[in-house]
């Protein structure tokens, strides 16, 4: 094979020779993989169809000293770097073209200690994977609400989902990491070892290396809990919306209620004349006691005429799949989102409004309310800055063609301008595009300046920079 060109950091491409290549192919237990070999296309395909990128190498680990391993051969070369978990993020930065990509996606261990409540997780763990195993055990550990996602960039995110009120967000419940750095060098981050960056892997996303092992405090949770959808007419949703949002700031941290705003999908639960037709759904979960929770959601129950409601006790495990078969791999998917500190009658309008004019069947405007124990902790007590009650919106535009990119993606930004004067201005790392670079500073508010100078300590090179990047500084 002739010697591989290779894009680097500069935006040049060096020349990576066979005898480097069977250097780091040798030295793994996983493997290399260049284009035409099998596993490649495997390897490059991810969640959101419109990133369809082509590494000049994929490095398919099977443990850290891999990845260790993959990171120090980029490092010395400083080659353009991906770092691919679960492969679900919306800007499709789990892959680069040219550069070199780590695919941690056969990494997906993972242990369970019963009696600490303790689970330890692989970075290629999907929310399923883990929540299969700590299910077992009647615990959960938060996390978001698709159960396809990957733990790892969930987690650096933030991670939010329906045990996030009741037991904090996903972050809130790590209590370790094992981080491969910049420098290859293998780190234990927790709040007695490397506490800082401990601190910025908690909501600072990729940017500060590859974990190759989370540990997390897990919960009690379920094995049933009272979930389900309420569905109305779209017709009905001004007023449904200002009295969900009365509901939901005085809400007990055990409920989560959200909203989803679309055309109903074909379910057998939704009259056939409603389908394809615009439909307000409250998709709602009581993680506590069940008789408790049967008064807990009397109310929002009450509201309105629905359409259709079907909330009853479900297994966890099967609630946080619920949405999955929506979210299915293989469509062209682009997101804007913003955060409210209150939902006002004016983003109300603005929201019910641009629903009316879905851009195609898919889509979707998303509002989760978030609050209870997550709003306890301080706004820099971890890089996730955002620690009050709000709602988070995030218009979700989906489609199957290229020639629907244009009108997704502008029906998207219409509304997110038009919103935007009515958002607190930050919002969740993890639900940003590609394009939304130079938001991220604002995004993390006070935090940003520390996350800068941990950025150069850790990797002041900017060699993990496939993220919604945070430069040293």
């Amino acid at each position: 094979m002739a010697s591989l060109g290779v894009r680097t950091l500069d935006g040049n491409t060096v020349r990576i020779g066979n005898e480097d290549m069977a250097s780091l192919a040798g030295g793994l237990r996983g493997q290399v993989c260049v284009a035409g070999d099998a596993g490649y296309d495997e390897a490059r395909t991810i969640w959101n169809a419109m990133a369809d990128r082509r590494p000049a190498l994929i490095v398919r680990c099977a443990g850290a000293a891999d990845v260790a391993r993959a990171v120090g051969f980029a490092a010395a070369r400083k080659l353009l770097l991906a770092v691919r978990g679960g492969g679900h993020n919306i800007a499709g930065n789990a892959v680069c073209d040219g550069g070199m990509t780590i695919d941690l996606s056969r990494m997906k261990s993972v242990w369970v200690d019963p009696r600490a409540r303790i689970a330890r997780v692989e970075p290629g763990a999907t929310l399923g994977d883990v929540d299969k195993e700590t299910q077992a055990h009647g615990l959960a550990v938060p996390s978001g609400i698709n159960s396809t996602t990957g733990i790892a960039g969930l987690t650096l995110g933030g991670g939010f989902g329906w045990t996030t009120r009741k037991y904090g967000m996903t972050i809130d419940c790590l209590l370790s990491a094992d981080v491969v750095t910049a420098d290859g060098a293998m780190r234990h981050a927790s709040a007695k070892e490397n506490p800082d960056l401990f601190w910025a892997l908690r909501g600072g996303g990729g940017n500060f290396g590859v974990v190759t092992s989370f540990e997390f405090q897990a919960h009690p949770v379920g094995p049933e809990v009272l979930s389900g959808l309420i569905v109305h007419p779209l017709d009905d949703a001004p007023d449904l919306l200002k009295q969900y949002r009365r509901i939901a700031d005085a809400a007990p941290d055990e409920l989560t209620c959200w909203v989803v705003m679309r055309k109903a999908p074909p379910l057998p639960f939704i009259p056939t004349e409603w389908h394809g037709r615009e439909v307000l759904i409250f998709a709602l979960c009581w993680c506590g006691d069940m008789k408790a929770g049967e008064k807990a959601v009397a109310e929002l129950r009450g509201l309105g005429k629905p359409i259709a409601d079907v909330v009853s006790p479900h297994p966890f495990a099967g609630w946080q799949a619920a949405f999955d078969p929506l979210l299915t791999p293989g469509a062209r998917n682009y997101w804007k989102s913003h955060d409210f500190t209150a939902l006002s009658d004016a983003a109300i309008g603005e929201i019910v409004g641009a629903v009316r004019t879905l851009p195609s069947p898919e889509c979707e405007i998303f509002i989760a309310h978030v609050g209870g124990r997550m709003s306890r902790i301080a706004a820099d007590a971890t890089a996730y800055p955002v620690r009050s009650s709000h709602f988070i919106m995030n218009v979700h535009t989906r489609w199957r063609e290229a020639s629907q990119d244009k009108a997704g993606i502008g029906w998207a930004r219409k509304l997110f301008d038009a919103t935007a004067k009515h958002a607190a201005g930050s919002a969740y790392i993890n639900f940003m595009p590609d394009d939304e670079g130079g938001r991220v500073a604002q995004v993390y508010g006070k935090n940003h300046a520390r996350l800068a100078r941990l950025k150069t300590k850790y990797d002041p090179g900017n060699l993990f920079r496939m993220n919604q990047n945070i430069e040293p500084g």
